[in-house]
This record gives C-alpha cells, sequence and structure tokens, in this order.
C-alpha cells in the first residue's frame, strides 16, 4: 500500500511539474494543466450569453459607456504592447470587448480572453477616469495572469489527485470538461471564479501597472480603494472585493507598489 501511495505521488508530481507557467511581470510560476483557449472559447460563449440576457441591461450610447470602452481599450493598447515587447503576444489570443451594465452591485470583471463588463453601481465610487482605470487595470491583470486557469488547474489537479490515489474510473477528459461547465456554464449561467487572497494581491501589482502604462496616474489608485474601504462601512463587502477585503492592509501594500508602477507612468 505504501509503495502504491508513493508511486501516485510521484506519478501526480511529475504531471504537476510538467504543467507550469509564468505570470508576466511578476514572474511567478503558476500551475498550467487546463487548456488556456479551449477556457477563453467558452468564456466568450457564456459572455455572449449574459449580454444577450433579458435581465442584463447593456448602457449605450452615453458618456459612462464611451468612457468603458476608452478606458479599456487604452488599457488594452498598453497591455497589447508591453506583450509584444516581450515576445509573448502570440500566447495572448485576446479578443476584448468592454460593456456598460446596469445594475446597482459595485462589481466589474475580466473573463479569459478579455471579455470585460463594468456595472453602474460602481461608477459613484470610481468617481473618474483615473479611479475607472484602478478598477479596469486590476481586472484585466486577472485576465493577463490567467488567474482562471490557475484556479481551474488547481481543482484539476486535486480531482486527478483523488482519482489516482483512490483508483476512481472517472475520466480525466470528463473531469476537465465539468471544471470548465462549472466555470463558465452553458445555458447563460455565468458562474465567475473566486480568486485566492494571492491572486488578487498580484492583480492590485499588475493592475497598477497596466494603469501606468496607459498614461493613468498609479497614485489615484489610493484614494479608490479608501472610497472602496468607506462604502462597506457597517455592510458587506462589495462583490467586487471578492476574497481580498478593502482595509488598511490592502491600501498600505498598494501604497508600497506605486512607486515601481511610477516606472512606467507617462502622462
Amino acid at each position: 500500500m505504501k509503495s502504491m501511495l508513493k508511486f501516485s505521488s510521484i506519478v501526480l508530481s511529475g504531471f504537476i511539474l510538467a504543467g507550469c507557467s509564468t505570470v508576466p511581470l511578476s514572474g511567478r510560476k503558476q500551475l498550467s494543466l487546463v487548456d488556456d483557449n479551449q477556457i477563453q472559447q467558452q468564456a466568450a460563449v457564456a459572455y455572449k450569453e449574459f449580454l444577450s440576457d433579458p435581465s442584463t441591461k447593456v448602457v449605450t450610447g452615453t458618456a459612462n459607456a464611451a468612457l468603458v470602452k476608452k478606458v479599456g481599450n487604452n488599457i488594452a493598447a498598453a497591455v497589447n504592447r508591453y506583450l509584444t515587447e516581450q515576445n509573448i503576444a502570440q500566447n495572448y489570443n485576446f479578443n476584448w470587448e468592454f460593456n456598460l451594465v446596469e445594475s446597482k452591485d459595485v462589481n466589474a470583471w475580466c473573463m479569459p480572453g478579455g471579455k470585460v463588463a463594468v456595472y453602474t453601481g460602481i461608477l459613484p465610487i470610481t468617481a473618474n477616469e483615473a479611479g475607472l482605470a484602478t478598477v479596469m487595470g486590476h481586472e484585466i491583470a486577472h485576465a493577463i495572469a490567467r488567474h482562471s486557469m490557475e484556479q481551474m488547474s488547481n481543482q484539476y489537479a486535486l480531482q486527478i489527485g483523488a482519482q489516482v490515489l483512490g483508483a476512481t474510473t472517472s475520466s480525466k477528459s470528463s473531469i476537465y470538461t465539468g471544471i470548465l461547465n462549472q466555470a463558465y456554464g452553458i445555458g447563460g449561467q455565468l458562474a465567475l471564479l473566486k480568486y485566492s487572497r494571492s491572486n488578487e494581491s498580484e492583480a492590485d501589482k499588475l493592475g497598477l501597472i497596466f494603469m501606468a502604462m496607459a498614461g493613468y496616474n498609479p497614485e489615484a489608485a489610493v484614494p479608490f480603494w479608501e472610497r472602496m474601504a468607506q462604502g462597506k462601512s457597517g455592510g458587506a463587502p462589495p462583490e467586487f472585493l471578492s476574497t481580498h477585503p478593502s482595509d488598511a492592509r490592502r491600501i498600505s501594500q498598494i501604497q508600497a507598489l506605486i512607486p515601481e508602477a511610477m516606472k512606467y507612468y507617462k502622462k
């Protein structure tokens, strides 16, 4: 039994070590066991279904809607330039889309492949163009860092590990498909993954740099997160905060990151 467990552990370790990728800018190694192109395809379908759902009201023809597209395109262009300079643009075949959605929810997100939604409920907190760039830079950073792929890979590794150790009969392909469907489900159900605290911190860092690359002063991030912290006082945290609360520690961490982000900033 011990020999079997040892052999299974060796097989699983080799399987995991063979599937690693590197996050741009941070240089962190991450687990990469699922096909990012397939994730993007499924996310694109889910995004289209979300936009066409009768309960989704996409805002068009307003100054705020135009601003969301402007800021998104500015950051996307800056990110694309960086990826090209690093000779890794071929690994990010994103088809960017930016939409403002009518909702009281304080939220915004970017799906794999560059599918972005900003909810009107967060606009009073963004307050201005630089504040909006803070939000969109953070969410775009999640996509560029492939945090969804990483979370799915973690789930895949756990389930494959259980299969190896328990000698279950579920196929790897069925596990893979199940994880994809759970993350970006079929039939209009959009179930975005929750990111870990380390993912959120990494998105904070990359987001500051991306907004700086796009010509937005990263110092604007501090008052945005201060407004976000004030907004959650006495109530449940907004969905946008995910697993990383907006508190003094986060603001302090962002302040510490600003000098590095300023190196990329050009007015």
